[in-house]
């Protein structure tokens, strides 16, 4: 090799280095993804009191999310029906992966990916309470979770069945009667359980993924579906980082991430 090609080849080989090292800057990862999620809820979003982690399909939706949006850290932070709203809106996190609905009313005030779960709302009772059909539900009383969207789906059904009038007749944060039926709201699902349990309420209003965590050999579902639910990443309407988490989601739907993350948890 004569010395002006060895030099040319120094040189380029020196270039070629140099790219290298400026793509692998590139690919560095920084910054922290913060996440509300459920610490509640079996195979979703589920907080281990003895290690402090959580699990489920979300979370792992979460981490991969973040993994390809480029942060080098996530951050999980526990939200509830009645917060999540003020919480993404205070920017207390940066979106949620949460069973969170995708709903016209929520729409408002969020940007949603593209669902990455489909589920159902349903009723659940005590076996022991020896409802078995919807109808039953008549003059009885009935549990959500205070924030949730349970409660006007479940009206809505319940007016369908004729169950219950047009008439309110008294609303309050505690509870909601109508001719017909009285919707009573707790704080939270474990609560709820409870409720059902001690038979404070005759029947629970849930999606059926959340009922899972509390369903039992002495539960029952009625035959009954009041919505179908779709669950997508929230963010804060027209954020910076509602394109890039909707553009993410996308492509973990088009190349099977998302699906295999179903499997792992069903």
């Amino acid at each position: 090799m004569n010395t002006i090609r060895k030099k040319q080849y120094i040189f380029f080989a020196a270039m070629l280095t140099l790219v290298l090292l400026f793509a692998a800057c590139g690919r560095q990862k920084s910054g922290v993804l913060k996440v509300g999620v459920r610490e509640d809820i079996m195979n979703f979003g589920y907080l281990n009191e003895e290690t402090g982690k959580y699990y489920g399909l979300e979370i792992d939706i979460a981490n991969e999310l973040a993994d390809r949006l480029g942060y080098a850290e996530v951050e999980f932070t526990t939200v509830q029906p009645d917060d999540r709203k003020e919480m993404l809106l205070e920017e207390q996190v940066d979106c949620i992966i949460a069973v969170y609905s995708i709903a016209d009313t929520r729409k408002e005030n969020f940007d949603f990916s593209e669902p990455y779960y489909t589920d159902h709302t349903k009723i659940m009772v005590e076996t022991s309470s020896l409802i078995n059909t919807p109808m039953q539900l008549k003059d009885k009383t009935i549990g959500i979770v205070n924030g949730s969207n349970a409660g006007p789906l479940l009206a809505q059904k319940l007016f369908d069945l004729n169950l219950i009038t047009e008439n309110v007749v008294s609303n309050t944060e505690a509870e909601t009667i109508y001719e017909g039926a009285r919707v009573l709201k707790a704080s939270s699902y474990s609560e709820l359980s409870v409720y059902l349990e001690e038979g404070i309420v005759d029947a629970v209003c849930m999606d059926s993924c959340i009922a899972g965590t509390y369903m039992d050999e002495d539960r029952k579902f009625l035959d009954l579906s009041i919505e179908e639910q779709q669950y997508g990443v929230a963010t804060v309407k027209d954020s910076a980082l509602s394109g890039p988490v909707a553009d993410t989601v996308r492509e973990m739907l088009e190349d099977g991430t998302i699906e295999r993350f179903i499997d792992k948890w069903d």
